[in-house]
């Protein structure tokens, strides 16, 4: 693609690196989704228990379960004498289950005890909340109680069944107790009957929502982040790092119960569609269903646009438009685009968003179900006038602060392959570093920055005026500008393209300071290891951009960020590097064994080894290498 002449709107850009989405953020253009719990009767007349009427937990249990609970966390994790402490706190909690599950601090501690508790215990403890399910379900307490009783489930479904004789003897003197898979079932029919308000209520949605996944053998990170926020601060420390959902055996029947659950939906469809809580419901389950029965998702997509479609035509085009721009139904199309097939996706595009992609990229709702249609986007022949329609816009979607639009459209061109060199020239154009061509040289710090190249070196030019040339002194002493996430975002797709010259080109003229505070910023470092990883990048091009971090390894290692690049700089490092390394790291091994990062890099490369007994090292490193060799071949293979 040639080079275009300016737009009208160049003069010191400074593009707003795009609106967050979640609870608080500033210029995401929708609002956060509030906690207000729509006024929903139960059916027939009845009405929920009043709490009154409900035991309450005393202070002295109280105080009983809490050192229970501690006794419990200091115990061996096997034997005996713990099994039968379980088995004793947990004939308590049966004992004052409601109490315990709708007291803030008895719920979580509950919660927590349901860790330690075999099946036949949790049955019971089960059992005893059964008969006041609608109201533990709804209350503000309990409800995280289902939730923890339901997601111990993948725990205790994997585990034989006990059969000690103490317990059948118990089970025959309290009567029949029903087994796990019938209490969830039981569950699951009681919440069929009264769908709609279940799932309308502000509590009662979380037990849909877990449920859904509990049947569907699914556990989904989103979900299981947002129930951590409501355990104790002992519980949230345990790691929550970016899980991919989580799949686990059920029962045959547990997928049946699953469509038969899902199928309520069909009954009610505007109300998840246009109703906040309730299409939080439904936002699961099409991802559930899309992993596990996958034609019955399909049925429940083409039952929303189908709706959708239904309604009164807008001014300007399909009626879908208009749910695009709603806070509340672009959040359930957003779903509805990430699990629709290829044919789906095209017949979307054709017959409600072609010729209305740029308003949509334009709009501060609309733009984020654009930016999942892009990242549903998987063949040429959807993603070419996709293409066509929006590449124009792109600086214009920049300035109006929607980066992620930008951002989902290369990472289209990168995962379909095509359209690569055309992005990227358009990216130049936009940053206004593709003229004069010395300019270009510059487009790492521009693209991470999310700045056009004026804004980016304080420059002040006239508009109409003639592009000035880069002055390499003038970037050499500027420091790196901050990293933005989306900006890192943006260098890794162009890394990942099949011809990344231009971008190892610019990385290759950072200085060696310049280098080093991006392999230090937590999104800069991802970079990095882009460079590191991506098939495009030879190991020659990627020699040149990593030899500029020489003479700072020591301050990489020191850093929380730098030290992990680091660890993957040696990770593929040949001999030869590893020696230069290791050199260069020894001659302050003290320093390093001090800094809470740098002792574990010098553990990593084996540095007190390094520094006496160096042959001994050298043959550890060559067997290393060696193992490495012989594996990259297999891989190869």
């Amino acid at each position: 693609m040639g080079l275009g002449p300016r737009s009208p709107h160049k003069q010191g850009r400074r593009f707003p690196a795009g609106g967050k989405r979640g609870r608080g953020a500033k210029g995401a253009g929708r609002p956060p989704p509030g906690r207000q719990r729509h006024p929903c009767s139960p059916p027939d007349g009845r009405s929920e228990p009043a709490p009154d009427a409900h035991p309450h937990l005393s202070p002295e249990a109280l105080g009983y379960f809490r050192q229970a609970l501690s006794a419990l966390k200091e115990a061996p994790e096997t034997g005996e004498e713990r099994e039968l402490m379980v088995h004793n706190v947990l004939k308590e909690v049966e004992a004052q289950a409601l109490a315990l599950a709708t007291n803030r601090t008895g719920s979580e501690m509950l919660q927590e005890l349901l860790g330690f508790s075999p099946r036949k215990p949790m049955c019971r403890v089960w059992a005893a909340l059964h008969s006041n399910l609608r109201f533990v379900a709804c209350h503000r307490c309990g409800v995280h109680v289902l939730q923890s009783a339901l997601l111990q489930l993948p725990r205790l479904l994997g585990s034989p069944e006990e059969e000690e004789e103490e317990e059948e003897e118990e089970d025959g003197k309290d009567g029949h107790v029903e087994t796990l898979e019938e209490l969830v079932l039981g569950l699951a029919a009681e919440v069929c009957d009264d769908f709609l308000f279940y799932c309308g209520d502000t509590h009662g949605s979380f037990v849909v929502r877990t449920l859904l996944q509990v049947l569907g053998g699914t556990l989904l990170e989103s979900e299981r982040a947002r129930h951590r926020g409501s355990q104790s601060p002992e519980a949230q420390k345990a790691p929550s790092r970016e899980c991919k959902p989580t799949d686990f055996e059920v029962p045959e029947t547990f997928l049946n119960c699953l469509q038969n659950l899902s199928s309520c939906f069909l009954k009610d469809i505007a109300v998840f569609i246009t109703d906040k809580i309730p299409s939080f419901c439904l936002q699961v389950a099409l991802q559930i269903l899309h992993r596990k029965l996958p034609q019955f998702c399909a049925h429940l997509c083409s039952a929303v646009i189908g709706y959708l479609s239904s309604r009164n035509s807008s001014a300007d085009g399909s009626p879908l438009l208009l749910f695009l721009r709603d806070q509340t139904s672009s959040r359930l199309l957003e779903q509805v685009l990430l699990v629709s097939e290829p044919p789906r996706l095209q017949s979307l595009f054709e017959d409600h968003l072609q010729g209305h992609l740029q308003a949509l990229a334009a709009h501060s709702i609309a733009n984020f179900p654009l930016q999942r249609f892009l990242d549903a986007i998987t063949t040429p022949e959807l993603l070419s006038p996709v293409f066509e329609e929006l590449s124009p816009a792109l600086e214009a979607v920049l300035a109006q602060g929607h980066p992620g639009v930008v951002i989902a459209l290369v990472g289209a061109c990168r995962r379909v392959g095509t359209h690569q060199a055309q992005v990227l020239q358009l990216l130049l154009e936009a940053f206004h570093c593709a003229e004069p061509s010395s300019r270009q040289v510059a487009c790492v710090p521009l693209f991470a920055a999310l700045m056009a190249y004026e804004v980016y070196y304080g420059l002040a030019e006239e508009e109409g005026a003639v592009p000035m040339e880069h002055q390499v002194e003038m970037a050499a002493a500027r420091g790196l500008g901050e990293v933005a996430v989306l900006g890192s975002l943006l260098l890794q797709h162009l890394l990942h393209f099949s011809s990344p010259c231009l971008i190892l080109q610019s990385l290759s003229a950072l200085t060696g300071p310049q280098l080093l505070t991006l392999a230090q910023s937590p999104a800069g470092s991802h970079v990095l290891d882009a460079v590191l990883t991506s098939p495009s990048v030879t190991r020659k091009q990627r020699r040149r951009v990593l030899k500029t971090l020489k003479g700072h390894y020591v301050t990489l290692a020191c850093s929380r960020h730098g030290s992990r690049v680091l660890d993957a700089i040696w990770s593929g490092a040949a001999l030869g590097a590893r020696k230069e390394i290791a050199a260069e790291l020894g001659e302050r091994n003290q320093e390093l064994i001090r800094d809470p990062f740098g002792h574990h890099v010098a553990r990593n490369v084996a540095l007190t080894t390094f520094l006496k007994r160096r042959e001994a090292w050298e043959q550890e490193q060559g067997a290393v290498a060696k193992r490495r060799r012989a594996l990259n071949s297999i891989l190869e293979d």
